[in-house]
């Protein structure tokens, strides 16, 4: 609750309530607000056995906790029944642009030739995208510096 509370601020709150209140008061203070405290836990614990009796035995692993959002997807995606794991592990992002790269680079890869021979026959697998036609003509439309 109070994680963030370093001790120069916790001093820093003693000091304060020392002044507001005075040392002869602080005491009882203290021990009503523990006792407040506690009152509200008591309460907050019997509303929850209240709610899950009430909502039967198919609600018996029911965690309040989980209705924070935050917890209920992190919960859910730590659930071994989708698979994620499998397709987190099974997913190498280097080597599949490695492979991209090569063949962009028109490099054969191991795995990526193998894969591409087995896909297309005569060409051996791979297109070369560095070649152009020799035709002599550009296949790219005439800038006109007026229409823009």
């Amino acid at each position: 609750m109070f994680n963030d509370i370093g001790p120069l601020e916790l001093v820093t709150l003693v000091v304060l309530a020392v002044l507001v209140f005075g040392p002869d008061k602080l005491p009882k203070l203290i021990q009503d607000v523990t006792r407040t405290i506690r009152k509200i836990r008591e309460f907050s614990e019997s509303a929850k056995q209240d709610i899950r009796s009430e909502l039967g035995p198919e609600f018996k692993d029911f965690e309040f906790e989980d209705l924070n959002p935050k917890t209920f997807i992190r919960k859910q995606l730590d659930n071994d029944e989708l698979g994620l794991k499998e397709i987190r592990n099974g997913f190498d992002l280097k080597k599949e642009m490695a492979e991209v790269t090569d063949a962009v680079h028109g490099r054969d890869s191991d795995s990526s030739s193998s894969a591409s021979s087995s896909s297309s026959g005569s060409s051996g697998g791979r297109i070369d995208m560095t070649k152009k036609d020799d035709d002599g003509k550009d296949d790219r439309p005439v800038f006109d510096a007026d229409a823009t």
